[in-house]
């Protein structure tokens, strides 16, 4: 399995960043990096929005935000996740998000439940978050988006 490295969006690696993009037929499904900093300065959802990179041999190739309350266990949120159309259909999506479920875990110990949305007609994310395990709450968000939690243990 590639090694994932997780790092925060910073001053050093953010024009890199906002290079990542998906497919065109992907974009209606996922808020482009630059709208996903745009969160992250202005923080809508809760008090915590932290955006970070995701690499593989220092190589950036793609992004996700996780907006949550600090010290809660059961509001965590993965958003904006991505990866860069050169590198799909590779594997690397799921590989990715196991990578991101346990880097929530070892920075955020106290959180045991984490949340997602997908789009209604987004078939292959919906098939990639169940394969991880993630569970549809059979509801849907004020933007219509079906929502996907996981228990940790």
């Amino acid at each position: 399995m590639e090694h994932f490295t997780i790092q925060p969006v910073s001053a050093e690696n953010w024009e890199e960043a906002i290079n990542i993009s998906v497919f065109e037929e992907q974009k209606c499904f996922v808020p482009s990096v630059t709208q996903s900093l745009a969160y992250a300065y202005i923080k809508p959802w809760d008090e915590a929005l932290d955006p970070f990179i995701l690499s593989i041999h220092e190589q950036i190739i793609g992004f996700f935000y996780v907006s949550y309350t600090p010290n809660s266990s059961d509001n965590y949120w993965i958003g904006g996740f991505q990866i860069d159309a050169k590198y799909q259909q590779k594997g690397c999506g799921k590989k990715a998000m196991a990578a991101i479920i346990q880097f929530l875990r070892e920075s955020h110990p106290s959180c045991n439940l984490i949340s997602l949305t997908v789009e209604k007609e987004n078939f292959i994310a919906q098939r990639l978050y169940q394969g991880l395990g993630f569970i549809s709450e059979n509801r849907l968000n004020q933007d219509g988006e079906i929502i996907y939690r996981i228990k940790l243990s």
